[in-house]
């Protein structure tokens, strides 16, 4: 290779890199995979009639396993009804390797005694419940459900900021870090190389080495292309606490599905942020990938902040159960700070049987008086969202859902757009982001409740992903709220009934879509 000109080996290394690179790998994987279950039915092919007859002994089975399950979405159900009907042998065997989404049961056991044991750092505060039913009886409810069911509480003296780009909550997360005396937790879907991760790893590294609690956990699929497969090894070197959730290994694992999808980033226990914004240069605009990125996120200061910190080292116990808690119990109490409104961190799990981020949604639009607008990268809705949508617009609600108009994935944005017409003849309004990708979650009720979250309304996220968001309950951060709402429609195109003509083919395609999409 020495002997080689430097452009042929840059383009050797390349094709190595490409070859070795774990994408190749996992297209490799996956089509091993598919192999296998060809030959498992070709090689069985001498044993049809016992096969059949247990094939379909498992498919009765899995069918009644996936009736009771109270907790799955109808549209999951039905579709892999039809599934078993088309395929009533192998449908069982499908459903077994693919179907079930629920993550194991270890993993299930572990976060419970996880968040058993963290319990005692949850310090409900009873006065912000108090104070939240006598500001807006009807949002307290909401707030209740979460402090029982999440477990979350509210809190008060939390200072809260609304970002309404990625870039603008990057430069404040620098100076955050750099704040840094005790601990940093960063949870992030994509960690990607280039110049916001870079800048975020060089104060890690130096936080780390001046002997802070320094933790990092990122998903291991959202990162596949864009980290090496050993990077949490590569950070635990430089002593930052690292790992990567649910090991991207496709003829192995079978919950492939269940992915951590939170922003959570904690300095001290006493700043946190989320929303939107993964660690990676396209959600800062500092690469352009569909047009403008748009994103929105929010920065807590207050106690409020350790409710972050909980659902981070819950997470974090769950896959280290014999891990002491160390620095994290000996963090002082965030001091109050002055503020106008009470706030309320919550996390979704797809093992707890709770659709909490989905009940937080529908409770958001069913308290919605006088307008609802909504932010969302991937409109594809259950049954229960659609119709929850369609009445709070006939009840004379103002509901807007602001989508983007340059898709990151077009056939996703083809199963988006079918929901279009029966929603605007119900009186919703839909706007398309005209610059570019629109991806961020947030949502404003009547001005007295927003969610400023990492939830999309998309089967993944209300069903398959680990997600986390936060209720902000009045206060000056609603009108900042408001008026991003207003500058971003001033960027969008009104979405009108006769944009949602299509051919014979493709209403037969985005039927298709909506079959599958509980699927995947």
């Amino acid at each position: 290779m020495k002997n080689l000109k430097p452009e042929r080996r840059r383009l050797l290394r390349r094709v190595l890199s490409f070859v070795f690179s774990r994408l190749t790998l996992t297209i490799l994987l996956l089509a091993l995979q598919a192999f296998w279950l060809f030959s498992l039915f070709f090689w069985l092919a001498d044993y049809a009639k016992a096969f059949n007859i247990a094939g379909l002994i498992l498919s009765v089975l899995m069918c009644l396993a996936l009736i009771r399950q109270d907790s799955t979405a109808p549209e999951f159900k039905i579709s892999w009804m039809i599934l078993f009907m088309v395929m009533p042998v192998q449908g069982g065997l499908l459903y077994l390797l693919w179907g079930n989404k629920r993550p194991a049961r270890i993993l299930r056991r572990k976060l419970e005694r996880a968040e058993a044991a963290l319990a005692p750092l949850r310090q409900a505060d009873p006065f912000a419940q108090q104070e939240l039913e006598r500001r807006n009886p009807r949002a307290a409810r909401t707030a209740r459900y979460l402090r029982d069911y999440a477990p979350a509480p509210v809190y008060d003296g939390t200072a809260a900021t609304y970002y309404p780009s990625g870039e603008a909550m990057f430069a404040a997360m620098l100076p955050a870090l750099e704040s840094a005396e005790h601990s940093i937790y960063i949870e992030s879907f994509i960690i990607g190389e280039g110049e916001m991760w870079g800048q975020i790893h060089e104060i890690l590294r130096r936080k780390a080495a001046a002997g802070l609690d320094v933790r990092v956990i990122y998903d291991d699929a959202g990162c596949l292309t864009l980290l090496p497969h050993n990077y949490a090894e590569v950070l635990q070197r430089e002593g930052i606490r690292a790992f990567s959730f649910n090991r991207f290994v496709p003829l192995l694992n079978l919950v492939m599905n269940n992915r951590d999808h939170r922003k959570i980033m904690v300095i001290d226990g006493r700043i946190a942020f989320t929303g939107g914004v993964n660690l990676a240069d396209e959600y800062i605009n500092r690469i352009a990938r569909f047009g403008y990125w748009k994103d929105s996120g929010v920065r807590l200061e207050g106690p409020a902040a350790a409710g972050f910190a909980n659902i981070f080292l819950s997470f974090w116990r769950g896959h280290f159960p014999n891990e002491g808690l160390g620095a994290a119990e000996r963090l002082p109490p965030a001091p109050p700070q002055p503020t106008d409104c009470l706030v309320q961190p919550f996390a979704d799990s797809p093992i707890d049987r709770e659709s909490v981020a989905k009940n937080v949604y529908l409770e958001l639009i069913a308290q919605a008086q006088n307008r609802l607008y909504l932010c969302t990268p991937y409109l594809i809705l259950d049954d229960d969202m659609q119709t929850a949508l369609r009445l709070a617009a006939k009840r004379g609600v103002d509901v807007r859902i602001y989508v983007p108009g340059i898709p990151d994935k077009k056939t996703i944005y083809l199963l988006t757009r079918s929901y279009f017409l029966h929603l605007l003849q119900a009186g919703v309004k839909i706007y398309t982001f005209s610059p570019g990708f629109l991806h961020a979650k947030t949502w404003l009720c009547d001005d007295t409740v927003a969610s400023v979250g990492t939830v999309n309304l998309d089967y993944r996220s209300l069903y398959l992903h680990f997600e986390c968001g936060t209720l902000l309950y009045g206060g000056k951060v609603l009108q900042d709220i408001a008026a991003d709402f207003t500058a971003l429609e001033r960027h969008c195109r009104a979405v009108l009934p006769e944009d949602c003509r299509t051919s014979f083919a493709g209403t037969m395609f985005s039927a298709v879509l909506r079959l599958v999409a509980p699927l995947c």
